[in-house]
């Protein structure tokens, strides 16, 4: 059967937490053993040593009180005897007869010293030293470390209960706030393919996990997502509107040059056909270059040099400019690095910028074009000296369709600086629109 998240994560939480606790009791068990055995070791062969020491200086009297006075009715784990070649043992308490066979100097060793009752089964650490013609058996019984396992394996199962019933807890907890946590995505997403764009993933204050930085992208996304759907219906019913005059526009040229008898007027009424067509094929084509802007990947960026795109655009339009009785002027900051740019499309934005200076500014004015670095980006500026935008207007001037009152007598569809705003965006910059005292000054800012 398959489990599903929540329990796999709970299964999750109780196996770590299970790991956890064996791992902590190990160590100390570890520990413990090591830090036994060692001080055994230690107390051993320090003992081992004085007793020799007390044979050579008084040999077996000297030894044999030696060992009566460390001898303790009460401790039943002390090995203290002397032993014959066989293995016998002639004095001292220990194994009557001992099991390691055959007898040899040993520094120390654990292992079962007798095989007696009181002995078998029993290990002791213990060191082995010739005295004369008799061997020297000092050590104690593990008793004392064996006592001390057994608390560490009741240790081992409380914690291992412990662990499963922290682990079941911990396991809880983290899927109430992960079940929590998704749950409230999932009914975000449920909103928005219902057709709400309102709603957004609640995030933490200050929070820095996973779950605040997906809501972070999702709201992020949902943001763009609801600016898409609007601009869309903003598209649409635009088009439906904008669109209507220059249909009717094209049935009435049709229709005039159908019923014109004269040769002159239906040719007229043909021109004006092929005028309100090439709009409408502007128009179109613009609205497909906005898309296609918006949806661009960074694969086509090339690296250019800022003021070499303006110099183009000064080699281009200067004749269209000197045709319309204007002074061209281009300035160009030194050392502006060379940055990643969509060159066609960061041209046609600049171009749409003259086009819209040369056809609103009038004639006998001052275009200038200019590139510079300031406020952490390159800005690229067209300024003319007409009769600008109002602050008020400006944002509607930028909208998709947008035309202001003076501007509908001329011909065009309000989509030139859209098609910029969203060249800019697609560089992550914006377009900005300023008062040139007099004129308007429209510049790209895009971060270096």
């Amino acid at each position: 059967m398959r489990l599903s998240f929540t329990a796999r994560l709970a299964v999750l939480a109780i196996t770590l937490a299970l790991i956890s606790s064996l791992a902590s009791v190990f160590l100390i068990w570890n520990g413990i053993h090591n830090d036994a055995i060692a001080a055994l070791r230690r107390d051993t062969v320090e003992q081992a040593q004085d007793f020799v020491s007390v044979y050579r200086s008084g040999g077996f009297p000297a030894l044999r009180e030696a060992i009566n006075a460390a001898r303790d009715p009460d401790d039943d784990t002390l090995i203290l005897a002397v032993l014959d070649a066989r293995g016998q043992r002639v004095m001292g308490v220990g194994p009557v007869t001992t099991a390691v066979q055959p007898l040899a100097g040993t520094p120390f060793s654990i292992a079962v010293p007798g095989h007696s009752a009181q002995w078998t089964g029993r290990e002791a650490g213990f060191a082995i030293h010739r005295v004369g013609r008799y061997w020297l058996m000092t050590g104690r019984l593990l008793d004392d470390w064996e006592q001390e396992q057994r608390t560490i394996e009741h240790v081992v199962g409380l914690s291992i209960l412990l662990a499963i019933v922290t682990g079941i807890a911990t396991g809880l907890v983290v899927t109430r706030y992960v079940g929590r946590r998704l749950n409230r995505i999932a009914d975000v997403v449920e909103a928005v393919s219902g057709g709400d764009f309102a709603d957004r993933v609640e995030t933490v204050a200050g929070g820095r996990d996973a779950f605040d930085r997906l809501a972070i992208r999702l709201n992020a996304m949902l943001d763009r997502i609801e600016q898409l759907v609007g601009e869309l219906r903003a598209v649409t019913d635009s088009l439906a509107h904008d669109l209507r005059s220059p249909l009717a526009r094209l049935r009435a040229r049709a229709e005039q040059a159908s019923l014109a008898e004269d040769a002159g007027a239906r040719e007229a009424a043909l021109s004006g056909l092929l005028v309100e067509t090439d709009m409408m094929m502007r128009m179109l084509t613009t609205l497909l270059e906005i898309g296609r802007s918006a949806a661009m990947g960074r694969d086509r960026f090339v690296m250019a040099e800022p003021g070499a795109i303006l110099e183009e655009l000064t080699e281009l339009y200067g004749p269209v400019v000197e045709e319309a009785r204007m002074a061209l002027t281009l300035d160009i900051a030194p050392d502006l690095p060379a940055m990643a740019v969509h060159r066609e499309l960061l041209s046609q934005a600049l171009a749409n910028l003259i086009d819209n200076a040369l056809r609103h500014a009038g004639s006998g004015g001052t275009l200038a074009l200019s590139v510079s670095r300031g406020d952490g980006g390159v800005r690229f500026a067209v300024a003319d000296r007409g009769p600008g935008i109002d602050p008020a207007d400006r944002e509607e001037a930028i909208r998709r369709f947008g035309r202001l009152d003076r501007a509908r007598s001329q011909p065009g569809a309000g989509l030139g600086l859209s098609l910029v705003d969203a060249v800019a965006r697609l560089h992550g910059g914006h377009l900005e629109l300023a008062d040139n005292a007099p004129g308007l000054r429209a510049t790209i800012v895009i971060p270096a």
